[in-house]
């Protein structure tokens, strides 16, 4: 898979991260999902949890207690409190 994502988490302290990955694992207020490149535009609350996203296979996360996620273009944008 050479297209990347680009995931930029911003919380009330300032940017947790940003930069490229190969998918994002949401936990979405409904159910968790998933974000590969070329995904269809989407607009999501967030539940408290994980966010995991994997760069060159390895994976890192972030605990959230809740937020909002806006994914456009192969861009993702969350706005979460850190949990």
């Amino acid at each position: 898979m050479d297209e990347k994502l680009t995931l930029r988490i911003l919380t009330p302290e300032g940017s947790a991260f940003e930069g490229d990955v190969e998918a994002v694992f949401l936990p979405g207020t409904e159910a968790p999902f998933e974000v590969l490149p070329e995904h269809a535009p989407i607009i999501s609350s967030l539940s408290a949890g994980v966010i995991r996203w994997r760069v060159a296979g390895l994976e890192s996360s972030l605990d959230v207690r809740a937020g909002a996620v806006l994914v456009n273009n192969n861009s993702i944008t969350v706005c979460a409190e850190k949990g």
